[in-house]
This record gives structure tokens, C-alpha cells and sequence, in this order.
């Protein structure tokens, strides 16, 4: 506690005060990365071409990769992993399968964000682009549609 308020420029009473014990402060910094509700909105038949789109197109935000970043250090840890775990079936994959539905709704959403993750990750360590000439990324988004649609479907 006293390594981040340092970082930051406070007093760790100050931190212990607002967020309470460490295990306060790594959920408060869990749950400020999101829910994934943007992933559910619009129409389901246009998920695929949608979530494709964006994940071989849109510039990448920072925000959207926090969430994914303090999920792959967490690992390491028994107690951090186990928190992740938790808020991500609350916040997230909880959701997600009740929004997909139907029969293997919890495998279809586990597998869904996975790739999605995945797919993620691989952009990324190609620099924020998959270094894919244009015709390319277009046939990429449109296989990852197909994928992605097969995906949800019960």
C-alpha cells in the first residue's frame, strides 16, 4: 500500500481510509475496468460482424486492455486470481451467458470471450494492428464474424 500511494503521491492512510484493506483496493481497481455490458448491446444477428470489426479495425483504447492486463498479472497469485475469478463471473461472464442463453450458454460464453480475448492479445503484440496488408484484415474480420457468430448461437 505504501509502494502505490508513493506512486501516486499520497499518504497510504489516505488509501487505507477510502479503500480499505489491499483486497479493497485490487476490486475497486477490478470493477473500474468495466462489465463487457458494451459487448451485449445492439442486435445479436450483427454481433459477429460487430465484435469483428472491432477487433481487427478499431483503434485499440486503453482502457479496454486494463482490465485484460491486470487479469494476466493476477495470475501469479492465489488470493489476486481467485478475486479476478470472482468478479469476472459477476461483472462479466454471469451476463454474458444470460444474454447468449439457451442450452451451453456457459460454454458458448467462455469460449466467446476467450477468442475475443485472444484475438485481443495477438493484435496487440503486433504492435496495435495484426501487420496484415487491408485485403487481408478484410478477410480476417469476415472469417472472425463467421467464428464469432457460430459462437452465440444455441
Amino acid at each position: 500500500m505504501r509502494d502505490i500511494a508513493r506512486d501516486v503521491g499520497v499518504d497510504a492512510a489516505l488509501i487505507s481510509r477510502y479503500f480499505g484493506s489491499k483486497d479493497d483496493l485490487f476490486l475497486a481497481a477490478l470493477e473500474s475496468c468495466g462489465d463487457g455490458s458494451a459487448l451485449m448491446q445492439g442486435d445479436k444477428a450483427e454481433f459477429g460482424k460487430r465484435v469483428a470489426h472491432e477487433v481487427v479495425f478499431e483503434p485499440k483504447k486503453a482502457d479496454k486492455l486494463k482490465g485484460m492486463s491486470i487479469m494476466l498479472r493476477s495470475i501469479g497469485s492465489n488470493r489476486a486470481s481467485e478475486m479476478v475469478q470472482t468478479t469476472c463471473s459477476a461483472q462479466f461472464f454471469g451476463p454474458l451467458q444470460d444474454w447468449l442463453g439457451g442450452p451451453d450458454a456457459t460454454v458458448r460464453a467462455r469460449l466467446l470471450a476467450g477468442f475475443i480475448m485472444g484475438m485481443s492479445i495477438s493484435r496487440e503484440l503486433g504492435g496495435g494492428s495484426f501487420d496484415l496488408e487491408p485485403a487481408e484484415c478484410e478477410r480476417m474480420r469476415d472469417r472472425l464474424a463467421v467464428i464469432l457468430r457460430a459462437l452465440i448461437d444455441n
